[in-house]
């Protein structure tokens, strides 16, 4: 049987963090490292994360809730619950909020934006 833990320093419910900005996505740091950065994002429908590329940062999304379409490289794939998608060093990488509703996901970069401190 699962039993719900309140949040504290090591044990988070991420979607009990997700937001909704009107502009632009909303962003909540969860843990921020020497090695490890890992975030929530959410987008309203239509949002975007404009397609980019982090040189020396590998990135991951994990979907959490919603539907929205994901870029890596060449390739788009509409992704929704359950979906992990890897963006490695210099790989381009974008998110569109396609659904009609929140596109909620953790993001895991290595090293964090900015590099190591």
């Amino acid at each position: 049987m699962t039993t719900t833990v309140p949040d504290n320093e090591f044990f988070r419910h991420a979607l009990s963090y997700a937001r909704e900005r009107a502009d632009k996505p909303f962003k909540h740091t969860f843990f921020s490292g020497e090695a490890l950065f890992v975030g929530l994002n959410t987008l309203k429908p239509g949002q975007i994360q404009a397609v980019h590329v982090h040189e020396e940062n590998d990135k991951i999304y994990f979907v959490l809730a919603g539907w929205g379409e994901f870029t890596v490289g060449e390739e788009v794939r509409t992704c929704g619950p359950g979906t992990l998608i890897i963006a490695p060093a210099g790989v381009p990488h974008g998110v569109k909020n396609s659904g009609s509703s929140p596109l909620t996901f953790l993001m895991v970069m290595s090293p964090p934006p900015g590099g190591r401190s």
